[in-house]
C-alpha cells in the first residue's frame, strides 16, 4: 500500500457552530492522507489507475465552501464524497483544523481527525478486499434474501468476498 497526501490546503470558510462564526469567518487547515495500492500506476505511468489528488482538492474545496457547523461534519462529508469518486482507497485520514478559534483566549488552533480502514479480509475465505460498508460498496449490487443475509450474519464474523457472497446471490 502506498500514500498519496494533500497537506495543508488552506481555505477561508463560514463555519461554526455559532451564528457570528457563521457571519465573520475563520482560516482553516486541510489535510487528505489516501492509503492506496498504486503500483499498477506506477508501472503503467497512467494517472487513471491512482487517486488523482487535484480530485482530492476539488472535493475538499467543494465542501468547504458550504456553510457547516462541526468540524466532525466537514471531514465526513470530504470522506464520502472521496469513497463515492474512488474504488481504491484503503485507508483514508482526514484532519480539518480551525486557526485562532474564538474561545476568549489564545489557542493556535483545534482540529478534528477522522481515520478510516476500509481493509477488510473475508469472514468465509480470509481473502483482503475493500469493503465501504455503504450504498456505494460493491456488494449492494447483488441480490440476497433478508433470510440468507441473516444465515450469513450468524455463520460468518464480518463481511464476505465478493467470490464468496456471489455464491449466496439470487440470480
Amino acid at each position: 500500500m502506498g500514500l498519496i497526501a494533500v497537506e495543508g490546503m488552506r481555505f477561508y470558510a463560514y463555519h461554526g457552530y455559532y451564528e457570528e462564526e457563521q457571519l465573520a469567518g475563520n482560516n482553516y487547515i486541510v489535510d487528505v492522507y489516501v492509503g492506496t495500492d498504486f503500483r499498477m500506476a506506477a508501472k503503467a505511468d497512467q494517472l487513471k489507475d491512482t487517486i488523482n489528488y487535484e480530485q482530492i482538492y476539488g472535493v475538499t474545496s467543494e465542501i468547504m465552501d458550504q456553510k457547516i457547523k462541526l468540524l466532525e461534519t466537514i471531514a465526513e462529508r470530504i470522506s464520502n464524497k472521496l469513497i463515492h469518486l474512488f474504488e481504491n482507497i484503503e485507508t483514508l485520514k482526514i484532519r480539518v483544523s480551525k486557526l485562532n478559534p474564538p474561545m476568549g483566549g489564545q489557542v493556535d488552533r483545534t482540529f478534528i481527525e477522522v481515520d478510516h480502514d476500509f481493509r477488510k479480509s473475508c469472514g468465509k475465505c480470509q481473502k483482503k478486499f475493500i469493503c465501504y460498508t455503504n450504498q456505494k460498496c460493491w456488494c449492494q449490487s447483488l441480490v440476497i434474501t433478508p433470510a440468507t443475509r441473516d444465515l450469513l450474519n450468524n455463520q460468518f464474523k464480518g463481511c464476505l468476498c465478493e467470490a464468496c457472497l456471489e455464491d449466496y446471490a439470487q440470480g
